[in-house]
């Protein structure tokens, strides 16, 4: 038996498999993320398991299969999984778009290695753990939002034993079909134990010489952000949002959020900056940890003097005391907002109760104390919301444009986007739909799995509300996008060469809706290559904004390969 140089293989599939041969119209299901429509990035949770498990001895490696699939119409997905011999493969099924893709690429590993076992893990397979591990091609779903100690032990089982019933999140099956749930029990109480470190990601591309493998997103070496993530869990339960404090709670066994100490989260964002310039995120509400939390935090920060653009998002607004603290700890820093809509009532029921009063105010005191920019995104397919009020939402991003322009040109950015292609498994809106006003489509995973193979992004969607229906959804984004990027060129964000390539590329797509509409009506499996031959694929750009937009500032990194190998080996 040929030796099995790799423990586990991480694999991040496109949404659907293989959108090179079978197009569709995804639309703007994907502008407002660094990724393309077929959500080539892997989540974070890729590298906090490689390094945790590469400290206990196991070797691991990622392969980005989706951008290996993106990158080249040549690369052969199958040839490349046959010459793989690890003990276990891993896949993602984190994010629900990738629900086709994630059990096309098991099935292909079963064909190739039909005795590797294959794990699954991620929120959303959390949530449909039971319908997952009964798919042939699965044999593992690891439960829950922290499952580097889990998997650990299951790797040392698969290579040891079989008996895999003491492994607490674990899902499985046994030889004979036989199938299994053990307890929820493991759900750490702070994230101090693991190692957040990006240069197990450095180190494994050069292991394994593969560069594009390891890459986080297409256009990630022209764009190098860094995301931290110094917490797990919510306090908050935003109605559409899988990751509420209701999900945790329910399928992660999560009462509370566990979170990474203020020390450690200075060094992890420390040690990055010495070799990537790039723009960093820190992902979630800080707040929600505590103002001791924060202020040790900052107080932090402000010791290593980052250079970096720093973005912070704020889940409500902010006193002027808190982004004191922020701009005296990463003066270059920015803000993420997500309003939602400018109606406050609406914005209410989504699990957001603030006053657009209170977040202009934030606004215009993180200008004042030198805030490079402050991002706002809302959301069209709401509670409540019609789409009057969508277009209502429009005229409310041009008063702000407006009220901040004397700021500069590009300060305060706002972005329109419909919640798609599906509502969150696991929130409060998909388990009760009707309490919230929503109708569902598509409800079990291969439901979701059959609606990504459809021939347009409106008849992916699994939902619709009792104030717009599917229809009136995708009429809404184009007209709020094609009068937001009008507004926008006005106030000089985008040029007005930019503003026409952009709208040309939204009437192209309101056309191309309408000619996939009309042979859906002619043949109602909407399964023919002659719809799916009306579609752009996954090729087309962003529809409703352009992607550039989306890039916070930063300063293109000189190579230094001395630095980096000090970085890469240094102790810290």
């Amino acid at each position: 038996m040929k030796r099995k140089k790799t423990d586990l293989i991480l694999l991040h599939a496109p949404s659907v498999y293989d959108f090179r041969k079978k197009p569709a119209m995804f639309g703007p299901i994907s502008d407002v993320v660094p990724s393309t429509s077929i959500f080539e990035m892997y989540p974070i949770g890729f590298m906090i398991m490689m390094g945790y498990l590469q400290k206990r001895g196991h070797r691991v490696r990622i392969i980005n299969i989706a951008l290996r699939m993106l990158k080249s119409k040549r690369f052969d997905v199958e040839a490349c999984i046959k010459k793989l011999n690890p003990v276990a493969f891993g896949i993602d099924l984190h994010w629900l778009p990738h629900a086709q893709g994630s059990l096309a690429l098991a099935e292909i590993i079963k064909k190739h290695h039909p005795e590797t076992p294959v794990i699954f893990g991620g929120l959303s397979s959390s949530y449909f753990h039971e319908e997952l591990i009964a798919y042939p091609q699965v044999d593992f779903v690891l439960r829950g939002d922290s499952i580097e100690g889990p998997l650990d032990t299951l790797l040392t089982t698969i290579k040891n034993s079989d008996d895999y019933s003491t492994i607490p999140n674990l899902t499985w099956k046994d030889s004979t079909g036989q199938i299994s749930v053990n307890q929820l029990t493991h759900s750490p109480k702070n994230l101090d134990y693991y190692p957040f470190d990006y240069r197990s990601i450095i180190k494994s591309t050069v292991r394994f010489r593969d560069v594009l493998g390891h890459l986080p997103f297409l256009k990630w070496l022209a764009y190098p952000i860094v995301a931290m993530l110094p917490w797990r869990g919510c306090v908050h339960n935003c109605i559409t949002c899988g990751g509420s404090a209701h999900f945790y709670n329910k399928h992660c066994g999560r009462k509370q959020p566990a979170y990474r100490s203020p020390d450690l989260v200075t060094k992890d964002i420390a040690l990055v900056t010495k070799f990537l310039k790039g723009p960093i995120i820190l992902l979630g509400e800080l707040r929600q940890a505590g103002k001791e939390y924060v202020d040790t935090l900052f107080a932090s920060l402000k010791k290593q003097r980052i250079q970096n653009h720093v973005a912070v998002e704020l889940f409500y607004p902010a006193p002027k005391s808190y982004l004191q603290q922020v701009a005296e700890a990463v003066p270059n820093f920015n803000l993420e907002i997500s309003p939602e809509s400018h109606d406050e009532a609406i914005r209410k029921a989504f699990g957001r109760n603030y006053t657009n009063r209170d977040m202009e105010q934030t606004i215009e005191d993180a200008l004042d104390l030198g805030c490079q920019r402050i991002d706002l995104f809302f959301m069209i397919g709401l509670a409540g919301q019609d789409k009057q009020s969508v277009m209502v939402t429009v005229d409310y991003c041009e008063y702000l444009l407006d009220k901040y322009a004397s700021y500069g040109s590009g300060k305060v950015l706002p972005f329109i986007s419909p919640l798609a292609p599906f509502l969150d498994p696991g929130s409060l809106a998909f388990e009760n739909p009707s309490r919230y006003g929503f109708t569902l489509f598509s409800k079990t995973l291969e439901e979701h799995r059959q609606a990504l193979l459809q021939p347009s992004w409106k008849y992916m969607l699994n939902y619709e509300t009792d104030w717009m229906n599917r229809d009136q959804i995708v009429d809404a984004t184009y007209e709020a996008a094609m009068k937001l990027n009008t507004i926008k060129a006005e106030f000089g964000i985008i040029s007005k060469k930019e503003a026409s390539v952009l709208e040309q590329r939204i009437v192209r797509a309101q056309k191309e809706i309408a000619e996939i509409d009309a042979l859906v009506n002619q043949d109602t499996t909407a399964q023919s290559e002659a719809i799916l031959k009306q579609a752009q694929g996954a090729y087309e750009p962003a529809s409703i904004c352009l992607k550039e937009e989306l890039n916070w500032p930063f300063k293109l990194m000189r190579f230094n390969p001395i630095s980096l190998f000090q970085a890469l080996f240094s102790k810290q």
